[in-house]
């Protein structure tokens, strides 16, 4: 039984650290729970080194080498994400979570596991892994059940983990994931192991040069801070299947899981906040073989990009020991992705299962669904993102068009709301993914943020259509109402903006050719490039009212007659 030193508890705060961790060569580690702004666990020795900047060449090069390892070695990948669920309280008491909160303002004696103090599953934690199972489609364990994980860390107080291990509640599913464009595109399907409940632990932070050396009388190695905030926080765990063959590959099936999780409001997905973190398991093995090889898991990954390059580096650093005849040296281990350096480093041998000394977890109860439960949560699940991909190509958007429009939920429905309201589908398409992302990259806004609605858009696209407006004043326009609301119709009244008609036009086009003799006459003599000309001068005096089709049509009309 781990024992736990408590020193000077307070409301808030507390000092704990398993007494088995305190000595190590006649030195000690030293866990404080204070407040203050340190270094985390992968940042405990030294800065990382400034970002290695790619440049084309590097890229070319990098391909190069990954379409030569791949004709002689084959990668095996698989990955285990957390994902951290947007409940209201953690996953066995009623301590709320809140990301960014003061550390050890948020616990309580069950998430401490303080003897006496007993769990009570939160339904909610059920209600989201039946949802996002069936979302993976998975096949549901109507009776499931708890188990406790044993392992001893600073960031754990109980001393175990309340996990599932051999029931877990959904498994045998799989996700559907498109590829990008510009990388070739293509469908995968990548299929799912199963998924499970468990609790988060606590957070670890490095302080610098033992700065609370003054509180203890004998020697630091370094100094820990633990945060507690965290631990006992619902998270779901999906493993998947080893069925990914490249990093591109793996970081766009974790992609697609965040893009799944926030469609379905299980949760947030915010990779930095650690709400989606990722393990990846990295081998190879020579093209022909059906033996795995050793397998490594990398740790550490918080982007997208980051997977895919860590898996890259991961393929030939193995694919050179092999190709070296040292491909004993590869060991199943745990290793770290250095962001700075752009390698993976050794941080621990990987531990076995037997390790965790699994048993049922003795004081919660079953987890028994029943049909009508699930039925009810079945027919709740919103159109997902490979559903709504699926949808908005056979509305003849390009794959081009569908991926950037289904990434973001928030866009999907601004989207499906402004062709609800009649707007052309691939005008709308075009002005969401032009004028109106662009200024949400600039001013740093998502689309909610806007001022423009969905409705708005689809009534300016409509003036636009019926030649109510030109192009070139419905951008205007578009940028006044993203910027401070308002309606198009007010707006084009207010500014009388409406396009001038055919009649109108033909009276301006007279005016410019009254006002310019000279460069009419140069143009019936042949030098047709002064139609530009004219209908620029046009143009100008129109204020941009003049829609430019029927301009030219008429102005060609009238620079053709006979005089």
């Amino acid at each position: 039984m781990a024992s736990f030193l408590f020193r000077t508890i307070q409301s808030h705060s507390f000092l704990l650290c398993p007494t088995t961790l305190l000595r190590r060569n006649n030195g000690a580690f030293y866990c404080s729970m204070k407040s203050t702004h340190t270094q985390t666990a992968t940042q405990e020795k030294q800065q990382p080194p400034p970002k290695i900047k790619s440049s084309p060449q590097g890229n070319q090069a990098k391909t190069r080498t990954l379409d030569r390892i791949s004709k002689e070695y084959e990668a095996i990948i698989g990955i285990e994400t957390h994902v951290q669920l947007s409940t209201l309280t953690k996953a066995f008491c009623t301590c709320p979570y809140n990301y960014g909160a003061q550390p050890n303002t948020s616990v309580c004696p069950i998430c401490m596991g303080l003897p006496g103090a007993l769990p009570v599953v939160n339904s909610k934690v059920v209600e989201f892994a039946v949802k996002l199972g069936l979302a993976l489609n998975c096949k549901l364990s109507f009776n499931s059940k708890f188990d406790r994980k044993q392992y001893f860390y600073p960031d754990l107080p109980k001393g175990y983990q309340i996990s599932q291990f051999d029931i877990p509640i959904a498994t045998g599913g799989y996700l559907d994931v498109d590829l990008p464009v510009e990388y070739g595109g293509g469908h995968r399907r990548f299929g799912i192991t199963r998924v499970h409940m468990e609790e988060d632990a606590g957070k670890l932070l490095h302080a610098d040069d033992g700065e609370y050396s003054q509180e203890i009388t004998f020697p630091i190695i370094y100094a820990l801070q633990v945060d507690l905030n965290r631990a006992g926080v619902p998270l779901l765990e999906i493993v998947s299947e080893p069925d990914m063959r490249t990093g591109l590959e793996a970081a766009e099936y974790a992609a697609e899981l965040q893009r799944l999780v926030r469609y379905l409001g299980v949760s947030n997905g915010n990779m930095q906040e650690g709400s989606l973190r990722c393990d990846v398991n990295v081998s190879i093995r020579p093209v022909g073989q059906s033996k795995f090889g050793t397998k490594v898991e990398i740790k550490n990954l918080n982007s997208f990009s980051s997977i895919n390059r860590a898996i890259d580096f991961e393929i030939a650093r193995q694919a050179l020991l092999y190709s070296q005849g040292k491909a004993d040296q590869i060991v199943q281990e745990t290793r770290l992705w250095e962001e700075g350096s752009q390698k993976t480093v050794t941080m621990r041998k990987k531990e076995g299962l037997a390790d965790y000394r699994y048993f049922p977890e003795p004081d919660l109860p079953e987890v028994i669904l029943n049909k009508e439960y699930v039925d009810s949560i079945q027919s709740s699940l919103p159109e997902l993102p490979e559903m709504k991909r699926r949808r908005y190509e056979e509305m003849g958007l390009s794959m081009q068009d569908v991926l950037f429009l289904a990434n973001d939920i928030n866009v999907a429905r601004f989207f499906d709301a402004t062709i609800g309201k009649g707007a052309d589908v691939k005008l709308a398409a075009n002005w969401i993914m032009g004028d109106i992302a662009a200024h949400m990259k600039n001013e740093k806004l998502t689309i909610n943020e806007i001022k423009l609605s969905a409705a708005e858009l689809a009534e300016l696209i409509a003036s636009i259509k019926g030649a109510t407006i030109s192009g070139k004043i419905g951008k205007e326009i578009l940028f006044e109402l993203m910027a401070k609301g308002g309606t198009v119709n007010g707006i084009i009244k207010e500014k009388d903006l409406v396009q001038a008609n055919p009649s109108e036009i033909e009276k301006m086009v007279d005016k410019v050719f009254s006002e310019n003799p000279k460069q009419l006459e140069q143009y019936r003599g042949g030098k047709t490039k002064l139609q530009g000309f004219f209908a620029g001068q046009v143009m100008k005096i129109s204020k941009g009212k003049a829609n430019p089709g029927l301009l030219n049509k008429i102005l060609l009309e009238k620079l053709n007659a006979k005089s």
